[in-house]
C-alpha cells in the first residue's frame, strides 16, 4: 500500500485458479483503498485463464467504484492480449475512453474489414498452438521431475533440448513421454528416445 493506492505485482504464469487467488487478495485490501494498480511485468505466460483474471479485476473496480489498471505486459502475455483485441498497454482501458467525441453532423465512414498479413496469421496460429499444447508439456515436465528427481527448470531444459536434438516439435515430444510413462500409447520414436537419453545424461548427475 502507498497511502490509499494498492500496487499488486503478480509473478510467473496466469493459469487455472489465478482468478481465485486475485479475488482473495482483492477482498483483503484495506477499506480505504482508492486505486488499484497491477504491475504485470513479472508474468511470463498466460492462457485463457488470464482473461478471467482481468475480468475479476475489472468487476472489483466497478463494484468498489475505484480505478484499476494492469500495465507492464511483455512477451507472450502481451501477444495474447493483442490476439484477443485488447489494448496491451492497459487491457482494462475502456474502449474510446480517450477518444474525441464525433460531432453528430460529421459523416461517419464505415470501417473496412481489417485483414491481417500472412506473418501475423502465422503468429496467431503459433500462439494458439502454444496455449493448446501447454497442459501436455507441463504434464511431461512433471513426469520427468518425478522419474529423475530433478527440478522444474531442469525438466524444462531436458524437454526443449530433446525436441531440438530430435528435430521434433515440443508438444510431440511431450505427448510421447506421457504415452510412454502412462503406457497409453506406443513407445517414443527412436530419435526421440536417443535425444532424451543424451539430454538426460547432460543435465542430470
Amino acid at each position: 500500500m502507498d497511502a490509499d493506492r494498492a500496487l499488486l505485482t503478480p509473478r510467473g504464469e496466469l493459469l487455472h485458479g489465478c482468478a481465485d487467488v486475485l479475488a482473495g487478495k482483492l477482498s483483503r485490501l484495506p477499506a480505504r483503498t482508492a486505486r488499484i494498480d497491477l504491475d504485470m511485468s513479472g508474468v511470463r505466460f498466460m492462457d485463457t485463464a488470464g482473461l478471467r483474471f482481468l475480468d475479476v479485476l475489472r468487476a472489483h473496480g466497478r463494484l468498489r467504484s475505484v480505478p484499476v489498471t494492469a500495465t507492464g505486459w511483455t512477451g507472450q502475455p502481451r501477444r495474447i492480449l493483442t490476439l484477443v483485441g485488447l489494448d496491451p498497454t492497459d487491457p482494462l482501458r475502456s474502449p474510446g475512453r480517450e477518444s474525441t467525441p464525433t460531432p453528430a453532423t460529421a459523416p461517419v465512414a464505415e470501417a473496412a474489414p481489417v485483414k491481417r498479413p500472412p506473418a501475423r496469421e502465422e503468429e496467431v496460429e503459433r500462439l494458439r498452438a502454444s496455449i493448446a499444447a501447454r497442459p501436455a508439456v507441463d504434464r511431461a515436465r512433471g513426469l520427468l521431475m518425478t522419474a529423475h528427481g530433478c527440478d522444474s527448470d531442469t525438466a524444462w531444459q531436458i524437454l526443449r533440448e530433446t525436441a531440438h536434438l530430435s528435430g521434433t516439435p515440443l508438444p510431440t515430444v511431450a505427448a510421447a513421454i506421457i504415452a510412454d510413462a502412462t503406457r497409453t500409447g506406443p513407445h517414443p520414436p527412436q530419435k526421440v528416445r536417443d535425444a532424451l537419453a543424451t539430454s538426460l545424461a547432460r543435465h542430470l548427475p
